[in-house]
């Protein structure tokens, strides 16, 4: 049974509102959509003074767990699937955000707050693959 544990409902809560200042605040100051594919692939192909804010969005991806460890204990992930797999799911992804045109983070924060029917469709395909991938894998393979 899953348990309650208000710590971890309060940080969900301070998670979701700082994505939600981020991406608010990138399209108000950059008129750019936090669509964390859309930013990276824009790396290999910069526009015009393109690289320094693109860079610096995800630079604070990685650098942000990291000075959260120095004010508390990250959460333990224990990852159970063989490398191949993680490897497989990884390429998966990438063709699916390709395919999609977008990831869940543009698509799913981004496109639904525009109310965009193109994002909002997306999503719910983004959540009902996810749903039927997990009970496949844990109820029929």
């Amino acid at each position: 049974m899953l348990e309650l544990n208000l710590q971890q409902v309060g940080m969900a809560i301070a998670g979701g509102v700082l994505i939600g200042l981020a991406s608010s605040l990138l399209i108000l100051l950059n008129g750019r959509i936090a669509g964390i594919s859309g930013i990276l692939g824009g790396l290999l192909h910069p526009g015009t003074n393109d690289v320094a804010w693109r860079f610096t969005f995800l630079a604070g991806l990685v650098v942000s767990p990291l000075v959260y460890s120095l004010l508390a204990t990250l959460p333990l992930v224990e990852v159970e699937a063989e490398p191949w797999l993680l490897i497989l799911a990884g390429l998966l992804v990438g063709f699916g955000t390709r395919l999609g045109s977008g990831c869940t983070s543009g698509h799913g924060v981004c496109g639904i707050a525009r109310v965009s029917r193109r994002s909002i469709a997306a999503t719910l395909v983004f959540i009902v693959s996810g749903m039927l991938t997990v009970y496949v894998m844990r109820h029929l393979l």
